[in-house]
Order: structure tokens, then C-alpha cells, then sequence
């Protein structure tokens, strides 16, 4: 007789007799930590899991979240992301969910796992190997990358602006290229005379935001004699877009008003112009220019994860995006579903997908914590519907301008001023008070003003 067998055997008849075990929690696992995934992470965990009903687990290439949309202001120098990240572990364990660490690299469909790269440290050593990880459903928030559309050295020379690391590599070009241009002006040098050229390509929200933050930012920078500068004529800012006008997925209304607004800031608005080559030192139009080029920066598209191409039986489209039913659930396999910017979403309009902006992953994030539910009590699930609230813009010193929507308006309604700008700062601290509660983003806000009152607006290092 086996072990087994004399187990069974040697085992108390009322020990036999118990209850059966309770059924093993859902297991949800989450890719892509941005404001769709850790929204979703922590939603799923304060309801299904506090309830047993689910295991939630996420995993995220970095251990920390930082709100996409303030990355201009990171890249500026007009904010320290190290005070705005918030750490994956410590929301993983205020909330009970878990947190891996690593890049998707496979999925396996009929097994239904993931596999995660391993995590090597600066030098190339094996921090954490790679892993499997299982999963009754899987959640696709991998967010965007960069769309060079093929431009030549446009990979090669001109940021992107992805990520906090993005951020703080144009940041430090800023300031390496004002303390070579004001040196050259102290010591009489024969390209003193030569402004420092920013270039921006892509007039989106994304290029229009940090157009502006930019302009602040070297206005600030003449405070202080290293970067002695003079903020008009030392410097050369272009903002380059293909098609003819700024802010082309909003209204022209609104395009107009920021075109003059970014005139007023004293930014170069060629609209029109097709980047044809990227160099190290100039970017070259469809029209023969070169245009001198201290520091270029690409907001002119995104695509989704080049990963998604190679997944297991997972359809996306030419952008690499995932292809979503109206349900959100791949189109191949329905226990994968996609949010965010790396999903292709229906949208109202025949053909079309809903845009990547950060109110749809937010949304997105909210269907699912519901959806999700039902999925598991073995309910129908429903169909995601978009609600656009509006589009606001900052342009630093200059206010905020753009729409906002509701199901009691009949049109959007245009805003700026002071109320824009201050709903504008809300929609952050709402995003923060999603994740932590209310009383930590309280303390957080009060944190950060403090701060801004005791530090220079500006980062110097």
C-alpha cells in the first residue's frame, strides 16, 4: 500500500467527513502598472480580494507609478518625480495585492500563464530570474511607446518621452546645453551668439505642454548665474507639427487659442512640416530646411509594446495595439482583455478606436472592477461605454485652456482662466486620491506645497 492509500486509510472517519476545501480564488493578473493597471490592481483588491474572491497580481517593468501626463513638468525641471512616484510594493501591501517585478516576455494561452523576463541589475546580474506566472485572467495595461513612423535617426536622436528616466535624460540635455551656451557667452566664444535650439516634434497635447513648460523653465533659469541667460533671445523653441494645426484631435477653437498662446509664450509654430531626417545637431523637413538642433524630442505618436506582436494567438492591429471587443476581452481569447493605450477600443464611430489619453484608461479601470465581478460570479459581462469629460491643456504661466463634458451639456463647454487651471491640479490629486484615500492625498498635497515653498521651483542638478 502507497503513502496515499495509507493516508486515506489511517485517516479519522470525521476527518474524512469534513466540508470540502473552498475553491481556489480567481487569479487575476495585471501588466502594466500605469493609471489603468494600478487603478485596476487596487479596485480588484479592496473588493474581490478583501472578499477571498480573487488574487490580484501586478506586474510592472519599474517598482514604482508616476502619472504620465506631469511628465513635461518633470522634463522641465519644475518638478522632482521622486516626490510624485508612488511605490508598487507599498501600495501591494496597503492594499493585498502582490507585486512582480519584471517585462513581459511570452504568453502561453492553453497553459494560461505569463512568462517574465529576468531582472538584472546596472551590471548585468540576475536580480530575480524569470518566472511563470498563472492566471485564470489576464489584464493587458501596457501602455504606449514611441511611433517614429520609419523617420531616419529619429530613434537614434531624439527623445522620446515615456517615462520618468525620459524625463529626467531631456532635463539634464536642458541644463548641460544652457551652461555650454552661457559660457560661451562669458568667454567670447565664436558661437556665443548661437540661441539654444529645442525642437519638439508633435504638436499634440503631450509636445503643446511641454512647449510651455520649457519656455518657464529657461525663464526661471536666468535667476541664477550659471545658466545666466536671456530667456527670449538665447533660446530657439519649435514646435513641429505635420499636420495644420496645434492640438489636431481638438476642436479648432481651442487650437486657435493655443496657438496664440504659445505665440505670447514666444514658441516657433510650424505646422505643416514633415520631419524627414533627425541628426545628432539638425532636424530636416520635407521643404530642404535644417534646422539647427541642441535637443530634439518625439511626441509625434505612439504604438503599442513591440511585445504584444509576439504573444500567443493575440491579434493587435498595424500599431501594435491589442484588438478588444466592446467587452474589452481580446478578440482571440476571452480571458485576456486590454485597457489603456495598448488596447484598441471601439469606439462610438464605425471603424474608429477610443484615443489613448488618461481619462480612457481611467474609465477603462473602472468598467473592469465591475465587469470583473461578474465575470467571476459567472455573469454575463456588459459593454464598456467611453464618457468623455473634456480635454484641458496647461501652458504653465500662462493658464489652462480646453473643454469639459458631461451628460447635462449639449456641447463641450470651453474653459480657461483660473477655473481651468484649478480643475486642471484636481484631476491629479483625484488620480491620487484613487490610490491612497483620501486623507493620504491630503497630506500629500500639503507635502508638495510645503516644498515649493522651502526648495527652488526649479531643479538645478
Amino acid at each position: 500500500m502507497n503513502a496515499i492509500d495509507r493516508q486515506g486509510t489511517d485517516t479519522p472517519l470525521r476527518e474524512q467527513h469534513r466540508a470540502p476545501r473552498q475553491k481556489a480564488a480567481h487569479r487575476i493578473v495585471i501588466v502594466g502598472g500605469g493609471v489603468g493597471g494600478l487603478g485596476l490592481a487596487t479596485r480588484l483588491s479592496d473588493t474581490l480580494g478583501r472578499d477571498g474572491l480573487a488574487q490580484v497580481v501586478l506586474v510592472d517593468r519599474w517598482p514604482t507609478h508616476f502619472w504620465k501626463p506631469l511628465l513635461h513638468e518633470a522634463a522641465s525641471g519644475q518638478l522632482d518625480p521622486a516626490t510624485h512616484q508612488l511605490q508598487y510594493a507599498v501600495q501591494a501591501q496597503r492594499h493585498g495585492f502582490e507585486f512582480e517585478q519584471g517585462e513581459l516576455a511570452a504568453l502561453d494561452r492553453a497553459n494560461r500563464h505569463i512568462t517574465v523576463n529576468a531582472l538584472l541589475d546596472a551590471d548585468g546580474r540576475e536580480i530575480l530570474p524569470t518566472r511563470q506566472i498563472a492566471f485564470d485572467t489576464l489584464v493587458l495595461a501596457m501602455g504606449s511607446v514611441t511611433q517614429y513612423f520609419g523617420v531616419p535617426g529619429a530613434a537614434d536622436h531624439a527623445l522620446p518621452l515615456e517615462s520618468v528616466a525620459h524625463a529626467e535624460a531631456f532635463r539634464r540635455k536642458l541644463l548641460d546645453a544652457c551652461l555650454r551656451a552661457s559660457h560661451a557667452r562669458r568667454t567670447g566664444s565664436p558661437d556665443a551668439q548661437t540661441p539654444v535650439s529645442i525642437n519638439i516634434i508633435g504638436a499634440g497635447a503631450t509636445g503643446v505642454e511641454l512647449a510651455a513648460a520649457v519656455r518657464d523653465t529657461v525663464r526661471l533659469l536666468n535667476r541664477y548665474s550659471p545658466f545666466s541667460l536671456d530667456p527670449v533671445h538665447d533660446f530657439r523653441i519649435r514646435l513641429i507639427e505635420s499636420g495644420e494645426r496645434v492640438l489636431p484631435a481638438l476642436s479648432g477653437a481651442i487650437s486657435a487659442r493655443a496657438q496664440w498662446m504659445l505665440a505670447r509664450l514666444g514658441v516657433d509654430v510650424l505646422s505643416g512640416t514633415r520631419v524627414t531626417e533627425v541628426r545628432p545637431d539638425a532636424v530636416l523637413t520635407h521643404t530642404g530646411a535644417s534646422l539647427p538642433s541642441d535637443i530634439a524630442i518625439w511626441t509625434a505618436g505612439i504604438a503599442g509594446p513591440p511585445v504584444l506582436r509576439s504573444l500567443d494567438g493575440i491579434a493587435v492591429n498595424r500599431n501594435a495595439q491589442l484588438l478588444v471587443d466592446r467587452t474589452l476581452q481580446s478578440t482571440h481569447d476571452a480571458n485576456v482583455f486590454g485597457l489603456g493605450d495598448c488596447a484598441a477600443c471601439p469606439a462610438h464611430a464605425e471603424g474608429a478606436i477610443l484615443a489613448p489619453r488618461a481619462q480612457v484608461a481611467h474609465q477603462q479601470a473602472q468598467f473592469l472592477a465591475r465587469a470583473l465581478k461578474r465575470r467571476i460570479a459567472g455573469e454575463a459581462l456588459p459593454e464598456f461605454v467611453y464618457r468623455d469629460a473634456g480635454t484641458l491643456v496647461g501652458f504653465g504661466r500662462e493658464g489652462t485652456i480646453g473643454s469639459l463634458s458631461n451628460g447635462l451639456l449639449t456641447q463641450p463647454l470651453f474653459v480657461d482662466g483660473w477655473f481651468a487651471t484649478v480643475v486642471y491640479k484636481l484631476i491629479y490629486r483625484r488620480h491620487v486620491m484613487t490610490l491612497t484615500g483620501f486623507a493620504r492625498m491630503a497630506l500629500d498635497s500639503a507635502s508638495h506645497w510645503l516644498r515649493r515653498r522651502v526648495h527652488p521651483v526649479i531643479r538645478l542638478h
